[in-house]
């Protein structure tokens, strides 16, 4: 197992060295991006089983009883609950009630989506500025030795392609996660909105 690791780490520690400085934060900056993924991943899978329709929902509220957890997952179930935690008998302030149930969910779903596409967007960027001190490097080396020194010029060049290329590998998942979850977010919204109408017209 140990030796198992090593092999990981030190092609690891060797890549990170040879990108320079710029990979600390390339690195950190991937990680916080693809918790933040891996959160709003588990959130919207909570929330996306469909075992729950709009009819059964408002059989529930007439009948003033919370859904059973173990039958009835999702995001109806999660407003019928909410619904029921705040209700007060009165049909004009629990409908404001229901509608406040339903923004209340909304604003959730986004939660983090803008943070995960800033993150996303500033990996190529920081590439792009390995890029840039690693060829500062390579014309330094050219400065000091001209080209008479073809490994510390390779050595600026490797760092200039390496931090690019992570950029890009950390980028490109990145946005695309985002424009996944986005989708899940907007398809959660418009059936709350729907289930939200529905019980709006009939309690």
């Amino acid at each position: 197992m140990e030796g198992w690791i090593q092999k990981v780490l030190m092609p690891t520690a060797d890549l990170i060295q040879a990108g320079g400085v710029v990979m600390v934060p390339l690195i950190f900056l991937s990680l916080a991006m693809w918790l933040l993924i891996i959160e709003r991943a588990f959130f919207f899978r909570r929330l996306y089983p469909r075992n729950m329709t709009a009819r059964t929902a408002l059989d529930l509220i007439r009948q003033d009883k919370m859904p059973d957890p173990e039958k009835y997952r999702g995001a109806v179930s999660l407003l019928v609950t909410q619904f029921m935690n705040s209700r007060t008998g009165n049909r004009q302030l629990d409908r404001h009630l229901l509608d406040a149930a339903v923004a209340r969910i909304n604003r959730r779903l986004p939660r983090f989506l803008a943070l995960i596409g800033v993150l996303a967007a500033m990996a190529p960027l920081l590439g792009l500025l390995g890029t840039v001190t690693g060829m500062i490097t390579t014309f330094d080396v050219l400065a000091i030795f001209g080209t008479g020194n073809a490994k510390a010029m390779a050595g600026g060049i490797s760092q200039s392609l390496i931090t690019t290329q992570t950029g890009l590998i950390v980028a490109i998942p990145g946005l695309y996660m985002k424009g996944f979850l986005e989708r899940r977010a907007d398809t959660l919204s418009q059936r709350i909105l729907r289930v939200g109408l529905y019980l709006k017209r009939h309690i």
